[in-house]
């Protein structure tokens, strides 16, 4: 049972992550054959006597490996969003640990989706005082369109009112 001093419920609570396809040992693999073959490749134009393009396959390899790093990296960043009959908390963490929080009242909050026929939701947000704040914009688009239509019922959840069960005794 729920008293006038308790915390509030939590209606809704989701962790949204960048989804990262290719995991670490699939990334050793992937950097493991693509140096072999990089390796190969430059001896084989060394041996015709174009002993600099070993250099752009180096730089090939090294190039490729930063990039995966950074995407790596990137995958830290993720968004919190709670609801209470209360408050809509988002809280937005960079991949370098930046920390943005918002607060918003759920009764005058609406939730924007922009949908394109063929490509799904390609767009969230929510609004509320003429001001729009993304949200999941690293999801695709069924990831997009499961997550609002759960955060949909949670805002109409909120927006109803909680309703208290009262045990007595009889």
């Amino acid at each position: 049972m729920l008293t006038d001093n308790s915390p509030e419920p939590t209606l809704f609570s989701a962790v949204l992550r960048p989804h990262r396809s290719l995991h670490s040992v699939g990334f050793v693999v992937l950097m493991a054959v693509y140096g072999v073959v990089s390796f190969v490749a430059g001896v084989v134009f060394s041996m015709m006597g174009a002993w600099p393009i070993v250099a752009f396959f180096a730089l090939d390899v090294l190039v490729l490996y930063l990039a995966f790093r950074i995407n790596y990296a990137r995958a830290l960043a993720y968004e919190e969003i709670t609801i209470t009959p209360s408050a809509l908390t988002v809280r937005k963490v960079s991949h370098r640990g930046r920390v943005r929080e918002y607060v918003l009242n759920p009764l005058w909050v609406r939730l924007d989706k922009l949908t394109d026929e063929e490509y799904g939701v390609e767009r969230l947000a929510l609004v509320s005082s003429g001001k729009q704040l993304p949200l999941a914009s690293f999801l695709g688009p069924d990831d997009k369109a499961n997550f609002a239509d759960a955060l949909s019922r949670a805002l109409g959840e909120a927006k109803r009112g909680v309703t208290r069960t009262v045990l007595t005794k009889a």
